[in-house]
């Protein structure tokens, strides 16, 4: 089997670097915003802890969903990289002060040779690797006793499962359009899967958790 070799540059890991940094301090004040109606009202401590739990729960499934199209773009001998929206980022963490979020962090561009099956394979590897993310970080809940590593698997499971459904919406740029033209068996597959670790996971856990 051939092994794959991941090439990368100083600009890409320059944009992953940026885009994680600003997707965790956007939703952590989001998630200050959500317990204390603003993030000056959070103290020092909470922000920092919020910031612990973006950067695992949410900066994990942003980076490597679009990390997961990358290495499956090369794969196919294609040129493939990361690229952050610098814009966007700024519009997430201002944003974030009205305790919302719009996250689109940036996107891998390709170039090379891709039909309509590599793309298919290429688009849904994302959304795959969010729900394998949810699926450990259920596990982390179950056999964690700390209540801040249970916080982080709980919005890490949700955050997944969210992503995951999303890029699956058959629309416009999303990797749902790409999935359902190349195979719609295994769109409607990944598809239920997602909205059913949505709803069953978070039932599941706190059953088994207690």
């Amino acid at each position: 089997m051939k092994k794959i070799k991941i090439k990368t540059s100083k600009e890409e890991i320059r944009d992953l670097i940026k885009a994680w940094i600003a997707i965790s301090i956007a939703f952590a004040i989001a998630f200050s915003i959500d317990s204390y109606d603003s993030v000056f009202n959070a103290p020092f401590q909470k922000f920092i802890e919020n910031l612990v739990v973006s950067a695992i729960a949410v900066g994990f499934g942003f980076l490597l969903h679009e990390l997961a199209h990358k290495i499956v773009a090369q794969k196919y001998g294609c040129w493939a990289e990361f690229r952050s929206w610098d814009l966007m980022l700024l519009v997430a963490i201002a944003l974030s002060f009205t305790g919302w979020i719009f996250a689109a962090p940036g996107a891998v561009f390709i170039s090379g040779f891709v039909g309509i099956p590599r793309n298919g394979r290429i688009s849904v590897a994302g959304p795959i690797t969010n729900l394998v993310l949810a699926i450990l970080f259920f596990i982390l809940w179950l056999v964690s006793s700390n209540s801040l590593i249970i916080t982080i698997a709980q919005y890490g499971i949700s955050v997944n499962t969210w992503l995951a459904i999303f890029n699956m919406l058959p629309f416009g740029p999303l990797d749902g359009k790409k999935v359902f033209l190349w195979n719609k068996t295994i769109y409607f597959i990944v598809l239920g899967i997602a909205v059913l670790f949505m709803f069953g996971l978070p039932v599941l856990g706190s059953v088994l958790g207690q």
